[in-house]
């Protein structure tokens, strides 16, 4: 039996998507990201260039996330701040060319909202990150295939990833905000 043609399953009255092998569908998907900045204003920033897979499993809380950022492909509309990201005070692409994420297991919580715990690699350095996702569903397209639809959102603190670089402003506070909102939207197509 193909994974297509399994039998419905069910969460509440959520039916889940097919098990199998989901590739992240780049054109179709957003990487972003928000900071605040000079503590009155918020910057946005996304990336342009990122891939991964999900493993629908049979249990649901078998299933699995691979995601793979390529750091220097950060985007704030701002040339020389995208230059600034990508250098040692931020990013150092240079040295660490790609952000990654992992992730097993994800938990319902209620109607289409899960919670996805996984390790994001920065600037080499992992930490564990909890996403708060919404299973937007599935359609089937003719020419475009099975597709599934996510929203994730998440905060990590840049500080603990080793970006220390700030600056004091006079009035008090700091150039940059600490914490660091992640926004993901994502298509992804089910592989034969």
């Amino acid at each position: 039996m193909s994974s297509t043609e399994q039998s419905v399953r069910m969460i509440d009255d959520l039916e889940l998507p097919a098990p199998g092998t989901w590739e992240i569908d780049a054109v179709h998907s957003q990487v972003s990201f928000v900071v605040r900045h000079l503590m009155v204003s918020k910057v946005r920033g996304k990336f342009a260039k990122f891939s991964g897979t999900i493993e629908v499993a049979e249990n649901h809380q078998d299933s699995k996330v691979e995601a793979t950022i390529d750091a220097a492909s950060i985007d704030t509309s701002e040339p020389n701040r995208d230059a600034h990201i990508r250098s040692a005070d931020f990013l150092d692409v240079e040295n660490h060319p790609v952000i990654t994420f992992s992730a097993v297991g994800p938990i319902h919580t209620s109607g289409t909202r899960f919670t996805l715990s996984g390790d994001l690699t920065i600037r080499g350095v992992t930490k564990a990150v909890t996403l708060e996702a919404e299973y937007l569903g599935v359609i089937k397209h003719p020419q475009m295939g099975t597709r599934m639809g996510l929203s994730a959102t998440g905060e990590i603190n840049k500080d603990d990833f080793g970006v220390s670089f700030n600056a004091a402003l006079e009035t008090g506070g700091f150039v940059l905000g600490k914490t660091i909102r992640l926004e993901i939207e994502v298509e992804a197509v089910l592989k034969a």
